[in-house]
């Protein structure tokens, strides 16, 4: 495996700004995001699909530190019946052509979310009981039959355009949110579907990220790397569930925080030992979402938790 770092984290540097920093820091891959909700700061793909010039500079840049990219992001809600919601399915096909332009093979991205009719206009996550009240049976059966229309026609288009892996995130919010609901789309559609293993959501849901992994042999594409700590003061009184903004850390029943703040070293040895158990050696992304220090202890805790512990 080897280390990259979603380079969100840096949306305050312009692009070879980034990749310097990125590369003081001994890592020599990146994420960047191509489409969707991100900052896209790093990856001007509108500029770069017109412009072989630019492109070829793009390149340049990269190849000249002796970086590579590692996949392109574009998460984001494509399903929302909404013009923003037609923005992002948008972006999403114009990142899978940006890949095609760049030689990469891999897109990570969400699944989405739609509304829970065909007049409803709000995206509806449904995570309670089905058999009551029992308008949300056929709700749910409605988003799926929307959700794998979408993906059959997505997957064609990255098919087309010489795609060969989409590494869908687990994201709560989302119609694939575990492990099962990531099979029943990837059966239903296309093994060209396979997980973005990001232990973090996981956690925060109270499902345990290694015993997923033995679940998902095959279909691991990508891992981010990110830690998430269950707030103990918090989630017993107020159980997983968490409305509160990820920035208001002092009052949440969990915060994403630095790799190894969370969960221990011994533990993030397993994780890793255990998804190249299942098939997996590739990339993992660090994701630095700790709103509890300042950016550059987060990145470099982590960087140093992950570096002791992926397989290598």
């Amino acid at each position: 495996m080897k280390l990259s770092i979603c380079t969100d984290v840096y949306a305050d540097l312009n692009y070879t700004e980034m990749l310097d920093k990125v590369k003081s820091l001994g890592v020599n891959a990146v994420e960047m995001t191509a489409g969707g909700w991100g900052a896209q700061k790093h990856c001007p793909t509108q500029t770069l699909l017109a412009d072989d010039n630019e492109l070829k500079a793009y390149q340049a840049e990269l190849a000249k530190r002796d970086m590579e990219i590692a996949a392109l992001n574009c998460s984001c809600n494509p399903l929302w019946p909404s013009e923003t919601g037609e923005k992002f399915s948008q972006s999403m096909y114009d990142c899978v052509l940006l890949a095609e332009k760049l030689g990469i093979k891999k897109i990570v991205c969400m699944a989405g979310l739609p509304a829970a009719s065909e007049t409803d206009t709000v995206p509806n996550w449904i995570t309670s009981t089905i058999s009551w009240p029992d308008y949300t049976a056929p709700a749910y059966e409605y988003q799926w039959k929307v959700t794998i229309e979408w993906w059959k026609e997505f997957v064609a288009h990255c098919k087309k355009h010489g795609l060969e892996k989409i590494a869908i995130e687990e994201f709560p919010g989302t119609m694939v949110y575990n492990v099962e609901t990531l099979w029943q789309l990837r059966d239903a559609v296309d093994p060209m579907i396979g997980i973005n293993l990001d232990p973090s959501h996981m956690i925060a849901l109270g499902a345990d990220p290694i015993v997923a992994a033995r679940n998902l042999k095959g279909a691991i594409y990508h891992v981010h790397g990110k830690d998430t700590r269950l707030e103990r003061a918090k989630v017993e009184i107020n159980g997983l569930p968490e409305w509160k903004d990820v920035t208001d850390v002092a009052d949440r029943s969990w915060n994403y925080v630095a790799v190894g703040c969370g969960q221990d070293l011994q533990w993030w040895k397993e994780f890793f030992s255990v998804c190249r158990m299942m098939g997996y050696n590739d990339f993992v992304s660090l994701e630095m979402e700790d709103f509890t220090m300042s950016t550059e202890a987060g990145v470099v805790t982590s960087i140093d938790a992950l570096q002791q512990t992926i397989s290598k």
